[in-house]
């Protein structure tokens, strides 16, 4: 068993008396990649939420490399599902990505040229240094969301928390990103949300299940059982890229 990336012990959640988490345990390994799927409202951007700190658990623990969030900020980078990106805001992509710089160094400071460097590389890295005078709002959705990864990585994250990046993208950008995701992982840990599980199938090491509890396995493998559990669907499993991934069966049950 590797070193311990993320622990996360008996949380729960609620908002306004509901049950949004129920007793969730997930160890992450150092350098895992890790995929979160489960259906609309089954509490996943509120578990990445409680990993960064954001939130705070009505009960359990969390721990990031052995801190609590708070103290683990500056080594979470963090891409969310909801930009709310202003298209009109004149700001550049080279600007948007020296945000992530802001932590270090602070508002109302000048970026170094050690920053400068950096948000120079991780737009390289996503492929978006030729953009970098373009302005944010005038990018199509799967070019924003490259910038917005490259925003994450100038944190220097240890671990990159990303929530359905791939969201009213086209199926090139996400082949494209997951191909970035698995080379990113090399260095840093990925914990992403998604429904791509097809696609992701060939990238990811493990998998969770998440429906208010969850359900995880760290060797990457899905089971009838597991995802039935989660989705309260029957489901098929159909082997891709090395791991199963689910398609559901013709059923009854409709989203609550």
């Amino acid at each position: 068993m590797g070193a311990s990336a993320v622990d996360v012990e008996n949380v729960s959640f609620f908002y306004n008396s509901h049950p949004i988490l129920t007793n969730v345990n997930l160890r992450v390994e150092e350098k895992d990649f890790l995929a979160i799927m489960g259906p609309n409202g089954s509490g996943k951007t509120t578990l990445l939420k409680i990993i960064l700190g954001v939130l705070n658990p009505a009960q359990g623990t969390v721990k990031v490399f052995g801190k609590t969030p708070m103290e683990a900020a500056g080594l979470l980078g963090y891409v969310p599902q909801n930009t709310g990106i202003n298209k009109d805001f004149p700001v550049s992509v080279q600007d948007v990505a020296l945000m992530g710089r802001l932590g270090r160094t602070g508002r109302g400071r000048r970026y170094t040229s050690e920053d400068m460097e950096l948000a120079r590389k991780v737009l390289k890295q996503v492929g978006m240094w030729d953009y970098r005078d373009r302005q944010i709002g005038k990018l199509s959705g799967g070019q924003r969301q490259r910038v917005l990864i490259a925003r994450a990585l100038t944190v220097e994250p240890k671990i990159l928390l990303l929530d359905e990046p791939t969201a009213s993208v086209d199926a090139q950008f996400q082949t494209d990103l997951y191909d970035l995701l698995k080379e990113l992982n090399t260095a840093i840990t990925i914990v992403i949300v998604s429904h791509d599980v097809s696609v992701l199938s060939g990238y990811i090491n493990s998998v969770a299940c998440l429906n208010r509890t969850l359900y995880h396995h760290e060797s990457g493998e899905l089971t009838e059982e597991m995802l039935h559990s989660a989705y309260q669907c029957p489901v098929d499993l159909i082997a891709h890229g090395g791991v199963p991934h689910r398609v559901l069966r013709k059923h009854d049950h409709k989203d609550s």
